[in-house]
């Protein structure tokens, strides 16, 4: 009668290492993204960095027309001063340094999307690589078996070691 609890506390017991084994076995066989999977999302920052090439590029047309002497003299035509000709200089030194920043950003942007370009290029010959070699999911993971195999082993194994545990202790029983 009280083998019947144990039991069932032991099954409990191998149930969650097997859990916890079949978890941790998962992570180690996590695969990689396919290279089909990599290369949209490099396509999809590629998009992202265009568009915001595409902003950066406005704004800086947008100060190229404000530096323009006719339009610094209308932004300050509301303003009353004794020295006009110091609140242009200031007034075109702020736009400077903005256009500056501007270019800056869009040097930034030009190397990201030129870097985004030749990853692109590499990942369509491999994911055209992985496509020809076939199923890429029986070729990934740990000793080239799939995730799905890595997790029935180990369960079986913890469930093996569990059973070997408890007829053992019932033989020093």
């Amino acid at each position: 009668m009280r083998l019947i609890p144990m039991l069932s506390n032991n099954i409990r017991v191998l149930l969650v290492l097997a859990v916890i084994l079949s978890w941790s076995s998962l992570s180690l066989a996590q695969d990689e993204p396919s290279a089909a999977e990599r290369l949209d999302g490099l396509k999809l920052q590629l998009i992202d960095v265009k568009a915001r090439e595409e902003s950066t590029k406005f704004q800086g047309q947008q100060l190229d027309e404000a530096l323009k002497p006719e339009n610094i003299e209308r932004s300050l035509a509301g303003f009353g001063s004794t020295r006009p000709e110091e609140l242009r200089e200031q007034r075109r030194r702020e736009l400077t340094i903005q256009k500056t920043e501007i270019n800056s950003e869009l040097a930034r942007l030009e190397a990201q999307r030129s870097q985004l370009e030749s990853a692109i290029a590499t990942a369509e010959v491999q994911a055209y690589h992985q496509s020809a070699s076939g199923f890429p999911e029986t070729q990934n993971g740990l000793f080239g078996l799939s995730t799905r195999w890595i997790m029935i082993f180990s369960v079986i194994g913890v469930l093996a070691i569990g059973i070997f545990v408890l007829g053992y202790r019932k033989l020093r029983v």
